[in-house]
């Protein structure tokens, strides 16, 4: 049997009022005691000034760079040639 998933749907659970629906979620989300004994000594690492090195190669004889997605795959994984360039074989369906 075939379902429309966009029509609305009607139960006897959708009168009920926005105010209701308020007063069953709490004003404010509690702490546990866990949550609040970590909560101050947490700390973001400063790693803005960390350098790092990185090496670029060159693409290889052996690799293409797939029109649809950009990423630098093995010819292995070349589907087809357009005239626009090569296509992988995740893009090509």
């Amino acid at each position: 049997m075939a379902t429309d998933y966009d029509a609305q749907r009607k139960n006897d659970d959708d009168t009920e009022s926005i105010e209701a629906i308020k007063e069953r979620i709490p004003s404010k989300p509690s702490l546990s005691d866990d949550d609040a004994d970590n909560a101050d000594s947490f700390s973001i690492p400063d790693v803005v000034n960390e350098e790092l090195e990185v090496v670029i190669l060159p693409q290889q004889e052996n690799e293409f760079t797939c029109v649809s997605c950009f990423l630098v795959k093995p010819q292995s994984q070349m589907a087809s040639k357009t005239k626009l360039g090569s296509v992988c074989t995740e893009c090509a369906y």
